[in-house]
């Protein structure tokens, strides 16, 4: 039961850190992030993305449906945050030691755990089959 547990606690807190990224996207668009995408030469149509990344599969973790797939896209999302934003970033240490992109480092290594473990018994796809979870 403590493995159920810890897995919740991992799914749901990873996934609520980073709704609160998609709520404020939600609340001020993703222009930045379409200008981000322009000076990389990449279309800036793909910001609508962010919204998949940073809404769609956090609440899916949270609730336990599509957990694994949802773990991968949310996973995607932190290596193209990380290019866009962090990537000069990726060698360096910060002013207090710690690695630059530490942050995005642990949300992306959170996510790949949820994807390799899955949803766990508390979730609402207790019992499907292994992608469903």
């Amino acid at each position: 039961m403590l493995s159920a547990i810890g897995a919740l606690v991992l799914r749901c807190s990873l996934a609520a850190l980073m709704l609160l990224h998609g709520v404020a996207k939600l609340q001020h668009g993703t222009s930045g992030i379409a200008t981000m995408l322009s000076r990389k030469g990449l279309p800036p149509s793909i910001a609508v993305g962010v919204f998949v990344g940073e809404v769609i599969a956090p609440l899916l973790m949270i609730v336990g449906v599509f957990t694994r797939p949802a773990a991968i896209v949310f996973a995607f999302n932190m290596i193209v945050a990380t290019f866009l934003v962090h990537a000069g970033d990726v060698g360096r240490l910060s002013t207090t030691g710690g690695w630059k992109i530490e942050l995005q480092a642990l949300y992306f290594v959170g996510a790949v755990t949820v994807a390799l473990t899955g949803a766990g018994r508390l979730s609402l796809s207790r019992g499907r089959s292994p992608w469903w979870r």
